[in-house]
């Protein structure tokens, strides 16, 4: 998917109905020893990190259950589009555990450190609804009979994407997760950097011809 330049955003949705994710299979991981589950661990991290790497955006559609494991894939994600019944926590603390793939650092910067400190302690289980209004989730959508309401929403969502200009949502993407991580006037050398690999695409050019002509664009990401 990295390098495939026919992509443009990836929707990450599951297969099983009302499911999106149910974490670690905990009977598989009671029969590995101390060093196999912290491989297991490195490995699962590793995969959560090569998502959110992805130079494309991408969006978690979650129609049911995202716990543990499965709520830190879709912190993995740009966005995240929820059905209202979905239900969504980190809820390791409750077996003994604590997140180990992500779920510690991403929470917080996605809903702050106190709320995420509370869901982490607790390992409280939260609605689609309780969800977007702790900016857990972008949207939260009444769930359909096909129970495939939230991956509709998503795909909403990637057709309003689509039509802009690769690059540049590629670069806006890179500019944003690297500049959270630093103070802002490092950020804003990054978005400098960003922005200056922008200026001679192909497509840069076609938006101002486009705005000129008083037509749409035809971008290329080139």
């Amino acid at each position: 998917l990295r390098f495939d330049e026919q992509v443009r955003v990836v929707v990450f949705k599951s297969q099983v109905k009302g499911v999106f994710c149910a974490g670690a299979d905990l009977k598989e991981r009671a029969k590995m020893d101390d060093a196999e589950v912290g491989e297991f661990v490195r490995r699962l991290r590793n995969l959560m990190d090569e998502i959110a790497a992805l130079p494309v955006p991408t969006i978690a559609a979650i129609d049911g259950y995202a716990l543990g494991g499965g709520l830190e894939l879709a912190l993995a994600c740009d966005l995240r589009v929820a059905a209202s019944s979905a239900k969504m926590g980190l809820i390791e603390t409750t077996r003994g555990l604590l997140p180990g793939a992500g779920g510690t650092q991403r929470l917080p910067r996605c809903v702050g450190i106190g709320l995420a400190k509370e869901l982490i302690f607790t390992g409280r289980q939260i609605d689609g609804e309780q969800a977007a209004s702790m900016g857990l989730v972008n949207h939260s959508v009444p769930q359909n009979s096909e129970g495939d309401a939230a991956y509709q929403r998503a795909l909403a969502l990637a057709k309003e994407i689509l039509p802009q200009a690769p690059f540049a949502v590629k670069m806006g993407k890179l500019a944003i997760n690297k500049g959270m991580e630093v103070d802002i006037a490092s950020g804003m050398a990054i978005e400098g950097m960003c922005y200056a690999q922008n200026i001679p695409t192909r497509d840069r050019q076609e938006g101002m011809a486009a705005f000129r002509e008083k037509r749409p664009p035809r971008f290329t990401g080139k």
